[in-house]
């Protein structure tokens, strides 16, 4: 089973490198660009081949490893 794991800082924390990228985006001449978050995506293969037991397989590896859960938030997206 493969899955997506999508890694973005918590609203309300401060993005520097968002900023970053909507002010070189706003330099390039896209001046109707908003706010930029940026963040991360993870992709990993599992030999697990039962749903319920993959979610709870990552979720772990997340708070464990792969989002610092104090400041970031994640997503987990299965794929067939």
């Amino acid at each position: 089973m493969k899955a997506r794991v999508f890694v973005t800082l918590k609203n309300g924390v401060l993005d520097p490198q968002g900023k970053a990228i909507a002010n070189a985006l706003h330099g390039l001449g896209f001046a109707g660009v908003g706010d930029v978050r940026q963040g991360k995506v993870i992709d990993i293969e599992l030999a697990e081949r039962d749903e319920a037991r993959a979610r709870a397989t990552l979720k772990e590896m997340c708070e464990k490893l792969l989002a610092n859960t104090v400041i970031e938030k994640y997503e987990i997206e299965l794929q067939a």
